[in-house]
């Protein structure tokens, strides 16, 4: 099989080897994963209490909250292309992830002295730039170091161990606001400590240079790269324009966590102080299930599972909006969430991975994720506006029905059932 870009009958020869190929998981991976999950329980711990901080401890208001709500979703965005390419262009990932994990760094000194909505809302421009800084060269250094066989199954135990930061950071401030009232600043600081951790690992523990199955290819002089090589033409030589139209389409269709935690709440009629476990419990599930359903995709084929998971979502919409209250329902619908992001998150970087070539790989990955950011913060923004104008029942049953109309289109789009197992 070629490098990234095989045919359909490569692709088919990947299944045997599957099985053949005993899955060995390289340190580097375990690494990253360890600054994956430092860094996230960093940043999740303060986003869990941020509403709280913004429109409670300062005062400010709603609007002003969804403002800095809707910079967290799409600041990332602006860079996650412009990373790729300097990771491809320098042959340096590391330097580039280094850059983007150190502004993040920086970012949660920023809070311990911010005091009004124009600092905040810098503090988390800066958090979300460096996120998109990188996210991508990230994923290039994993991909490169994971077996091409067991592509999926190596970033689902690198989003394993980051959906352990996630599900720790909001448990973690959950628990000092219980011991310390207000202690906000002590969630800061706590922050800041494990950013640290997070950038100190990456910088001692993760290689510079890739040793993996690129390793030649990563010594040789590297082309100059031509943002030409990024036009449609190229896209669809290379089989990544059909992905990433359905990865777009279908995260427009993707409203944010909050929206459906919102409605269970409402809905349950539990108390609010509760509300941040909701994430805690999503992210239980996606770290159970990331590892499973990374194999699963590497053995019966990723688009399969990558379609799986929005049809999870899909059940999901359908439950929280059922006449049902109560804790199973709750419970139901975050399972549905959680196995949702582990059935897509990882595998579509697998998928985009195996569809390119290996001096595009970084700038491919941050094209595919600029989509889907960009595509989740106009669905969380229509979403509000449905909410304004048809109430939360009714906009949500219309986006599930939206949803389901468009996993139909993008099993088309993908090729059809027929050459899912042949599929990246």
């Amino acid at each position: 099989m070629s490098d990234r870009t095989g045919g359909q009958k490569d692709s088919q020869a990947v299944l045997p080897a599957a099985a053949a190929t005993a899955f060995r998981l390289s340190p580097v991976i375990i690494w990253l994963g360890i600054v994956s999950m430092m860094t996230d329980i960093s940043s999740e711990s303060v986003a869990a209490v941020l509403p709280l901080y913004v429109t409670g401890f300062l005062g400010l208001s709603t609007i002003a909250f969804g403002i800095i709500d809707g910079i967290n979703q799409g600041a990332s965005a602006i860079v996650r292309i412009a990373a790729g390419w300097v990771s491809d262009r320098t042959g340096q990932p590391k330097r580039v992830a280094v850059a983007g994990y150190g502004l993040s760094m920086l970012a949660r000194i920023g809070f311990l002295f911010a005091g009004g909505f124009w600092a905040i809302a810098g503090i988390v421009t800066g958090d979300r730039i460096g996120k998109g800084i990188r996210t991508a060269p990230r994923d290039a250094l994993i991909s490169e170091a994971a077996q091409p066989e067991h592509l999926a199954r190596s970033f689902g135990v690198h989003r394993m161990l980051d959906s352990i930061g996630a599900a720790t950071g909001p448990l973690l401030a959950f628990l000092v606001l219980v011991l310390i009232p207000n202690g906000f600043s002590t969630v800061f600081i706590v922050s800041l400590a494990l950013s640290v951790i997070g950038v100190t690992v990456l910088v001692l523990m993760v290689p510079g240079r890739s040793h993996g199955r690129v390793s030649q290819e990563a010594a040789a002089p590297r082309p100059r790269f031509r943002w030409s090589q990024l036009r449609w033409a190229t896209l669809k030589k290379h089989g990544l324009a059909r992905l990433l139209v359905t990865a777009g389409l279908l995260g427009l269709l993707t409203i944010g966590d909050g929206f459906i935690y919102l409605i269970l709440q409402d809905r349950g009629s539990f108390a609010v102080q509760w509300f941040p476990l909701l994430y805690v419990g999503t992210n239980v599930v996606f770290l159970l299930f990331a590892i499973p359903l990374g194999k699963l995709a590497d053995r019966w084929g990723r688009i399969p599972v990558f379609l799986g998971g929005h049809l999870a979502l899909l059940a999901c919409y359908i439950l929280a909006v059922l006449p049902l209250a109560g804790l199973g329902a709750t419970l139901g619908c975050l399972v549905l969430l959680g196995v949702f992001y582990a059935a897509t998150d990882g595998v579509l970087a697998a998928m985009v991975s195996r569809l390119t070539t290996g001096e595009n790989l970084a700038t491919a990955l941050g094209t595919a994720q600029t989509v889907v950011a960009l595509s989740r913060m106009a669905a969380a923004a229509g979403f509000g506006v449905l909410w304004f104008v048809l109430g939360p029942v009714t906009a949500m049953l219309w986006v599930a029905g939206l949803l389901a109309a468009a996993l139909t289109v993008g099993t088309v789009l993908l090729g059809g059932a027929r050459h899912w197992r042949a599929a990246p």
